[in-house]
């Protein structure tokens, strides 16, 4: 099932996203699911052509718990050691935002960069100090994220928190899938500018090429912070990873997921 949040005439709604993608959105339909979508699903009866409404983030989290270094690739371009346990750092609520909306450059850095990753969504009822068993049990579903990070700040801060949290720094959608399998999924990055007919492939990779898979992240984090329901795990990105600029439109693929996609304008 695909769970979107979205915008409509009469407000915003929890939906089922309903069709193919393959179809593109002329083919897709929202049914609205009364309140939250943890929990046994109700339907209202509405129902909209996902053309005819705005999605929006598929949750707005407590707090989105990032895994650093978690692709040996990744790690050696930018000539770190692979970690020996999870690498963690946290974005803000505030940097989170939907499908279409813009990543914004913050006038402090020179340097602004695309991370295309899975993203987990923890479910009810959360995890705290969980097994690996139950932290799989913890997880609602799966959707697109990128961890947009303001590269030269990482790397002169003593600390991430600056160059992972500016406001917009958090796309994610656009939707949650949940029941997938997600050991082994081709997760890309594009990058193009809006006068071009082609994207440009910046990220390829595979989940199976995580150092620490999905459940292991979720238990190691619920034995330092208590995770609730909707919080967002980023589990790491591919090797790839390279500038934006102004003008850019920057789309994360995850198979079986779907398409982020954002504009890059200037703050």
């Amino acid at each position: 099932m695909r769970i979107a949040r979205f915008a409509h005439a009469k407000g915003m709604s929890f939906g089922a996203v309903e069709g193919e993608p393959e179809a593109g959105p002329q083919g897709l339909t929202v049914a609205e699911i009364q309140g939250h979508p943890f929990g046994e699903l109700t339907f209202t009866g509405s129902r909209w052509a996902l053309s005819d409404v705005r999605l929006l983030s598929p949750i707005l989290p407590s707090k989105v718990v990032c895994v650093g270094r978690n692709y040996a690739e990744h790690a050696s371009e930018l000539g770190n050691e692979v970690p020996t346990e999870p690498l963690l750092f946290l974005k803000p609520s505030t940097s989170v935002i939907g499908p279409r909306d813009a990543i914004r450059l913050p006038i402090f850095s020179k340097q602004v960069e695309h991370e295309a990753e899975l993203a987990v969504v923890i479910g009810a009822p959360g995890a705290r100090r969980a097994d690996r068993a139950a932290a799989e049990k913890a997880i609602f579903g799966y959707t697109c994220a990128n961890d947009v990070t303001a590269r030269d700040l990482q790397n002169t801060d003593s600390q991430w928190t600056r160059a992972k949290g500016f406001d917009s720094f958090c796309p994610i959608g656009p939707w949650i899938t949940t029941g997938l399998d997600v050991r082994d999924l081709e997760i890309r990055c594009e990058v193009g500018r809006d006068s071009d007919e082609t994207m440009e492939v910046r990220q390829l990779g595979r989940t199976r090429d995580m150092v620490f898979d999905v459940p292991a992240l979720v238990s190691y984090i619920s034995h330092v912070m208590t995770l609730l329901p909707g919080d967002v795990v980023l589990t790491g990105t591919p090797a790839g990873v390279s500038p934006l600029t102004d003008g850019d439109t920057v789309t994360v693929r995850i198979e079986g997921i779907g398409d982020l996609t954002n504009p890059v304008v200037p703050v």
